[in-house]
């Protein structure tokens, strides 16, 4: 039977990308999203279409993983879709509503980002993390944070998102550490700018400064970026190399003059 990977956020974007990828990869996927339930069932039909086995199953969930009762649900419906779990994709996030001056950072914002980014993936990864501790087994299971090159990227009009992301990269570090020893392999993977819905607010000014050489490779990233990096953490590449962080920014990262 195909192996089962939960990928939160797995609608749109950058989760959908990570599950079609994994899905041609043989992979049965749990597609959880928070709201959109439509977009949710186009990433189905997609990974039914990209799927090479029919055993694969390819299940959508709602859950808004910043609340705990839904997080119980998830986890529950996820392990009950083929009857195991086998690897985890912390995907979801969110941006600010509205991008203002780091001193003028409303609180509102600030709490909901760190509900949605970094609260709800940690504790999430903590509770399935420990179901595989008490009734089947940490050796051989995967996670992977995607966090964002804003993690230590200063964004001084999106504040509360930097920090949200900085947050992801310590708890990923900090689930590496403990879980190593077990046999879980954790990693961080660190979109650049990526096409999305969640930067097309910004799509001309980034399409100016990527055009200018602020993005070493000139051009934009993609879901299908992202995607095939996940899959290939989850299909074992880095075996010995947890706790890693993986930047795809097409060198946005690089130090220059």
């Amino acid at each position: 039977m195909a192996k089962t990977i939960l990928v939160t956020g797995g609608g749109r974007g950058i989760g959908r990308g990570i599950c079609l990828n994994l899905a041609a990869k043989g992979y049965s996927v749990v597609i959880n999203y928070a709201g959109n339930r439509e977009t949710a069932v186009e990433t189905q039909l997609l990974c039914q279409a990209a799927a090479t086995d029919a055993s694969q199953i390819f299940a959508i969930v709602q859950a808004d993983i910043s609340i705990a009762h839904q997080r119980d649900s998830l986890v529950e419906q996820a392990l009950s879709a083929t009857g195991s779990l086998d690897a985890l994709v912390n995907n979801a996030g969110v941006g600010p509503k509205q991008r203002t001056d780091f001193l003028d950072m409303a609180e509102e914002s600030y709490d909901r980002l760190m509900l949605v980014n970094l609260k709800g993936p940690l504790m999430l990864t903590q509770q399935i993390a420990r179901r595989w501790r008490d009734t089947d087994t940490l050796a051989g299971k995967t996670i992977v944070f995607v966090s964002s090159v804003s993690a230590d990227m200063v964004s001084i009009n999106r504040g509360e998102y930097c920090i949200s992301k900085a947050g992801v990269g310590m708890a990923a570090s900090l689930f590496a550490t403990r879980l190593a020893g077990e046999g879980t392999l954790v990693f961080e993977v660190r979109p650049g700018i990526i096409k999305t819905d969640m930067t097309s607010a910004v799509s001309e000014k980034y399409d100016t400064l990527i055009a200018g050489g602020l993005v070493p490779q000139m051009r934009w990233g993609t879901p299908d970026d992202i995607g095939r990096t996940v899959t290939a953490l989850c299909d074992g590449a880095l075996p010995f190399s947890s706790g890693a962080v993986i930047t795809v920014d097409g060198g946005l990262h690089i130090p220059r003059l």
